[in-house]
């Protein structure tokens, strides 16, 4: 063989392997992407897999849309085109907790215990203070379980004056996890939101377990106390419900959404995909979380706002949110009322509120 022949050869295999190495790195076929930065995976996924028309995923273009939105999943929750008027089920005045005893600006707690179907049921504290402002917080814990898990939080707001009335996700923390029996599969203990598919039908959606419990409290507050304002602050699972009450309930003024959501369309990492409640289709056929996110943002006096952390070992970490955000706010400014912001705290690496996550709030509540 020729030295010419060896060359051509040669040329071949080498341009063979540089294919293989970069079909491999890319995954130009269904294979997955490897031996990438996190930055040219994010730029990958972008480009390649997440170019969808946002505007069009949006459907709420004026005060009346919005409206027949809110009332349409409010018919699917409690089967009536209005917020529920139920009452508490139980309050407890001035109770004691040795897990809150060191809260600084605290005069002293109410239990409040809210009962629901299938033996669900929600207990919140309303911790309040010494010297008010007149303005409630409403703060919502995730899947980490008790709402001691913010105690940070709650003492934050505390100290600035603020009352606050703390959360936990059904099932969580000192809420039930009840016995049900099931017609088919006999007694379950619920332990887990998945669980939840085992008590829906056509009449009854379990997501209610989710938003009752805070709609139903400031029914109560607003009877009982003379709160200037609503605020909602949730993390994680929290930042999910808040994203979904705010929407639904116009009360609310200001709502803040910490490492809670992305819409379905940024949802293909797995981790992000969430429990029962956040990917539920059927629900968010009526209203998608673009939708929920500008209901939340529009009215009178409202905002809504989200916090992402750049490097959360948990869900919804990176930049993704820039392929929705300006979309959001567009709308959100052409419906006249209200106001859309997004920050990303990339001052630490955990799924929490930071010090800098507070900072933030805190300036869009007070400026």
């Amino acid at each position: 063989m020729n030295s010419k022949k060896i060359g051509i050869i040669t040329f071949l295999v080498f341009l063979g392997f540089l294919s293989g190495f970069f079909v491999n790195m890319y995954a130009l076929y269904p294979m997955e992407i490897k031996n990438l930065s996190n930055e040219m995976k994010t730029d990958y996924i972008k480009s390649e897999i997440y170019e969808t028309d946002v505007l069009s995923l949006i459907h709420v273009s004026d005060n009346f849309s919005k409206s027949k939105l809110q009332n349409k999943i409010t018919n699917y929750l409690w089967n009536q085109n209005n917020l529920p008027d139920k009452e508490l089920t139980k309050i407890e005045k001035n109770i004691f907790s040795e897990k809150y005893s060191n809260l600084k600006n605290l005069e002293s707690i109410d239990k409040l215990t809210i009962e629901m179907e299938y033996g669900v049921n929600s207990i919140a504290y309303l911790f309040n203070p010494l010297t008010s402002n007149d303005k409630l917080i409403i703060y919502h814990q995730g899947h980490r379980g008790d709402f001691v898990e913010g105690k940070q939080t709650i003492a934050y707001f505390l100290e600035k004056n603020y009352s606050v009335i703390a959360f936990s996700m059904p099932l969580l923390g000192m809420n039930s996890q009840p016995i049900i029996d099931h017609p088919q599969f006999g007694k379950i203990k619920i332990q887990s939101h998945n669980q939840f598919e085992l008590v829906e039908n056509e009449n009854f959606s379990p997501i209610k377990f989710f938003v009752e419990p805070v709609i139903v409290s400031i029914n109560y507050l607003e009877k009982y106390h003379t709160f200037d304002s609503y605020h909602m602050i949730g993390i994680s699972g929290g930042g999910w419900a808040t994203t979904l009450i705010a929407a639904l309930d116009d009360r609310i003024n200001e709502s803040f959404s910490v490492a809670g959501s992305h819409p379905i369309f940024l949802r293909s990492d797995p981790k992000n995909f969430g429990d029962y409640e956040q990917h539920h289709i059927e629900f968010y056929e009526i209203a998608n979380y673009l939708d929920l996110y500008v209901m939340a943002s529009t009215g009178l006096d409202r905002k809504f706002v989200q916090i992402f952390n750049k490097f959360d070992p948990c869900c919804f970490d990176g930049d993704s949110f820039s392929l929705y955000e300006q979309q959001v706010k567009e709308t959100v400014t052409n419906l006249g009322d209200g106001y859309f912001e997004i920050y990303l705290d990339d001052t630490h690496n955990e799924h929490i509120i930071s010090n800098h996550t507070l900072e933030i709030i805190i300036n869009e509540l007070e400026n």
